[in-house]
């Protein structure tokens, strides 16, 4: 019982700490998990994913070796920008899965990317595909995930998963995180550090602007999942603008030539 006692008064003493954390617009961020659980969280949900390849297509990197290093060359140049703050921590690997219905990519806890080829195969340069990549990247780095299952599940839960009394619970949530809906100010922050990731690089880094530009002209009522419940592409695409002409309104590369070899390589 005192135990007991001890672990929720512990819970109700981080829950106070950590409601003094403020994002960029002033927001309160409440986040239960370390670094470590974040990468423990990251590393079961790429395993259920790599089981399941009725859901998840993944190609193999070893017979795909030019698409493989299209992708890790972008995400390299993405994470030496020197403004990723968690490159060294996290696992940052990349994978490709077959699916040319979907216009999607998604970044588990601790760094493990996935990009559909659909994606992959709709998008016109290197530049709007490393726009999506960071924002993509920047959830895992901002730990918008174990944010947003704070908010979900509630404290009673997650303590009983972080002090190791709910592993099924945890197998659970880690196959929820898939699909798992990312709040107005995360898909915002995102947005935003998408920029500040590709703004140091050779890519212009309005590239995730010009990937909305491209959904809105050609009609696509689909896409990330995102879209169906945050702020419009229009104005997305005004705030991505605005936050690269703040950084200084530096003029990058499209790689658009480069880009077509890349979904050339692709089934």
């Amino acid at each position: 019982m005192k135990n007991s006692i001890f672990k929720w008064g512990l819970g109700l003493l981080l829950i106070g700490a950590l409601g003094q954390c403020k994002d960029d617009s002033g927001n309160t961020k409440v986040n239960l998990f370390t670094l470590e659980e974040d990468k423990e969280f990251g590393r079961q949900v790429a395993a259920e994913i790599d089981a399941d390849r009725v859901n998840f297509p993944v190609l193999d990197s070893a017979s795909y070796p030019v698409a493989y290093g299209h992708l890790n060359r972008i995400t390299q140049t993405i994470l030496n920008s020197g403004v990723v703050k968690y490159k060294d921590d996290f696992a940052w690997r990349v994978r490709i899965i077959e699916d040319d219905s979907t216009l999607n990519a998604f970044c588990t806890p601790g760094g493990y990317i996935y990009v559909y080829t659909g994606l992959i195969k709709y998008l016109d340069s290197e530049d709007q595909l490393a726009g999506v990549m960071g924002h993509e990247i920047a959830h895992a780095d901002e730990r918008h995930s174990t944010e947003a299952l704070t908010k979900q599940y509630g404290t009673e839960v997650l303590f009983a998963i972080l002090f190791g009394q709910d592993q099924g619970t945890l197998a659970q949530i880690a196959k929820g995180m898939i699909s798992l809906k990312y709040s107005r100010t995360n898909e915002t922050e995102s947005d935003r550090r998408s920029v500040e990731y590709l703004y140091p690089t050779e890519y212009d880094a309005r590239g995730a602007a010009r990937f909305f530009e491209k959904l809105l002209s050609s009609g696509v009522s689909g896409g990330p999942e995102f879209l169906s419940t945050h702020p419009s592409p229009e104005n997305r695409v005004e705030e991505i603008i605005a936050h690269w002409q703040e950084l200084g309104g530096k003029v990058g590369e499209t790689f658009e030539s480069r880009y077509q070899e890349f979904k050339q390589s692709l089934p």
